[in-house]
C-alpha cells in the first residue's frame, strides 16, 4: 500500500472549511459596515425587473441572505453539504426563506431560464472548465437575466484576470461593466493589494 497522502476531493476540502469559513470578514459578513457595503453593491447590481436569484457556489449563504434580506427568492447551491447546513441554519435565524441544496456549481440542475440573475463569487477560478460553466450559467438564464461574477487573482497566483473572464463569455452574453473592488476595504474588512473585481454581464436580446 502507498505511503503517500491521498489528494483530497474538493466536497471534503470545503466540509472541512465550513466551520471557520465565516471566520473572514468578506465570507461570514458579520462586521455591520461590511455587510452593508455588500448589501449596497446587490442592490445596485440586480435590476429592479429581478425576482428569482441563483446564488451558485453560495457557501454558508451570507449573500444569499443579503439578497433575500432585499426581497429576491434566492436558492443557493454549493457542493458542500457542511457549507449547506450552515446555511440553512443562518436562514432559518434570519427567518429567511431560502431555497439551498447541494449541487455542483459548474452544472447546476435547473431547468432552462429558470432564474433572473445569476451571482457567483470566487469560485468560478476553482472549476476545471470555467468557460464551460459559463456556458450553463447562461442557459439558466431569462432573455433579461443578469450575470455577476465577482472573482480576482490572488498574490498568491491563483485566480483569473479580468480579461480572461471577459474572454470566457458565453456568446449569449454581453459585458456591461467591470468594477474594481480592490481598493476598497469596506467589502474585505481590511486593504487588500491583489486584484479584486466584478464583471456584469447581460443576456442579449434576440
Amino acid at each position: 500500500m502507498s505511503s503517500k497522502t491521498k489528494p483530497q476531493k474538493p466536497r471534503q476540502i470545503w466540509d472541512e472549511a465550513a466551520a471557520t469559513f465565516d471566520d473572514q470578514p468578506d465570507h461570514g459578513l458579520r462586521d455591520p459596515h461590511v455587510r452593508a457595503a455588500w448589501t449596497g453593491l446587490l442592490a445596485n447590481w440586480l435590476t429592479a425587473g429581478t425576482s428569482s436569484v441563483l446564488d451558485v457556489g453560495c457557501g454558508t449563504g451570507s449573500l444569499s441572505l443579503v439578497m433575500a434580506g432585499l426581497g429576491y427568492q434566492v436558492t443557493g447551491i454549493d457542493l458542500s453539504p457542511a457549507m449547506i447546513a450552515l446555511a440553512e441554519e443562518k436562514a432559518h435565524a434570519a427567518e429567511l426563506q431560502i431555497t439551498f441544496q447541494v449541487m455542483d456549481a459548474a452544472a447546476p440542475r435547473f431547468p432552462a431560464g429558470s432564474f433572473d440573475a445569476l451571482v457567483c463569487r470566487h469560485l468560478l477560478w476553482t472549476l476545471p472548465n470555467p468557460t464551460q460553466a459559463l456556458q450553463h450559467w447562461a442557459e439558466l438564464l431569462k432573455p433579461q437575466g443578469r450575470l455577476i461574477l465577482i472573482e480576482g487573482y490572488w498574490n498568491t497566483g491563483a485566480g483569473l484576470h479580468a480579461p480572461q473572464l471577459l474572454a470566457a463569455l458565453p456568446p449569449a452574453l454581453a459585458p456591461l461593466s467591470v468594477e474594481n473592488l480592490a481598493s476598497r476595504p469596506e467589502f474585505w474588512g481590511k486593504p487588500v493589494s491583489d486584484e479584486r473585481y466584478a464583471l456584469i454581464a447581460g443576456m442579449l436580446s434576440l
